[in-house]
């Protein structure tokens, strides 16, 4: 029998050893890369509301003479109609608020503030389809009729940190949450001032200016 020298077989079995091990390395780059989703970025609890989600969805349909709120805009404002137009007591104490709580390094952003009936009567009709009821809805959004917003008594403040700071001092300014569902709202309630914020309704539904 003949027998293949040891030197002939060595360069062999070093090919197949070296492609086998270059497999197995390319496999495990392979499978690192299915499987690896990178780090994550940490998730923090939104602090949208239904009604900002609405009008997020639809900006554009009516501009902001209508009331239509840019981002990024503060209660010093004057060129924004739905900042402007507000009530001029109201105007007054959400400025003197929010001068002391940049003290604090908490800026106030105007998500709403005064909107035309034009406004108010798409934005309803936009909660009656997304809620799928005018029941529903009426927690949230008023009719032009009846809401705070077209008279220019009401605005929404953003973000949490601003609402933060208004639950705790905001009666000091007259501010007052008037909805328990709606931190974001606030009215002018003078007499808060001594007396403190009156009881929250649980929502609009519970407000007897909207069974007007």
């Amino acid at each position: 029998m003949t027998r293949t020298p040891p030197t002939a077989r060595t360069p062999a079995r070093r090919f197949r050893w070296l492609l086998g091990v270059g497999l197995l390395a390319l496999l495990a780059v392979i499978t690192a890369a299915v499987f690896y989703e990178g780090p994550k970025s940490p998730s923090f609890p939104s602090a949208a509301s239904p009604l900002n989600t609405l009008r997020t969805e639809h900006r554009g349909a009516l501009g902001e003479a209508d009331g239509a709120v840019p981002d990024r805009v503060t209660v010093f404002d004057d060129s924004i109609p739905a900042v402007a137009k507000l009530d001029p007591g109201l105007l007054k104490a959400l400025r003197q608020a929010a001068t002391a709580a940049a003290d604090d390094g908490v800026a106030f952003y105007v998500t709403s503030g005064w909107r035309s009936p034009a406004y108010q009567d798409q934005l309803l009709r936009k909660a009656v389809a997304k809620y799928g009821s005018e029941e529903e809805a009426a927690r949230w959004v008023a009719t032009a009729a009846t809401s705070p917003h077209v008279s220019g008594d009401a605005v929404d403040i953003g973000h949490a940190d601003a609402m933060a700071w208004l639950s705790k001092h905001g009666a000091a300014y007259g501010l007052c949450q008037i909805y328990r569902n709606e931190p974001w709202h606030y009215e002018l309630r003078s007499e808060a001032t001594d007396r403190g914020c009156p009881r929250m309704y649980a929502d609009p539904t519970q407000d007897p200016r909207m069974q007007q």
